[in-house]
């Protein structure tokens, strides 16, 4: 079956920018080797990651492709993000900051352009958002207005 020649010319845009920006394959993998790094050795996510992630080559090869997904558009990953972190008990809006702290650091030591730091961070922002706020509906079965702010919700 062909793409959309629609949506591969939007995929292919979104690739040119965001390599314009010196966002290219490995430098997404240069980031995610290194944010998961600082994970691993965090003494609040470390423990939350190694409790689930056995095989990490596989889960750095995952997180590139979810990543590349991510900056380019690609459709390159296959997975549930909001189901595995539904499964995680106990995780919190403080986990998802401690998550987006660790994330800018990794970039700003990574910095190539300001711009691409501003997007890729900006994404990273709105997916620990929708993260948290599914976990607040689905996993903890709030339905007032406070689960559905993410991160800007204190409670």
């Amino acid at each position: 079956m062909n793409a959309n020649p629609h949506a591969a010319a939007a995929r292919q845009s979104k690739r040119e920018a965001a390599e314009a920006l010196k966002i290219d394959p490995l430098f997404i993998r240069q980031m995610v080797e290194e944010f998961y790094a600082a994970i691993r050795s965090d003494d609040r996510l470390g423990p939350i990651f190694s409790a689930r992630i056995a095989d990490w080559d596989d889960h750095l090869d995952r997180m590139t492709a979810f990543w590349s997904s991510v900056l380019y558009e690609s459709g390159g990953f296959r997975g549930n993000p909001m189901a595995k972190h539904i499964a995680i008990p106990g995780i919190e809006r403080d986990d998802f900051l401690r998550w987006l702290a660790l994330f800018g650091a990794t970039l700003d030591r990574l910095e190539r352009d300001p711009a691409a730091t501003r997007l890729i961070i900006d994404r990273a922002r709105m997916i620990a958002d929708s993260l948290l706020t599914g976990i607040r509906i689905h996993r903890d079965g709030r339905d007032d207005l406070g689960a559905m702010k993410g991160l800007d919700d204190a409670g």
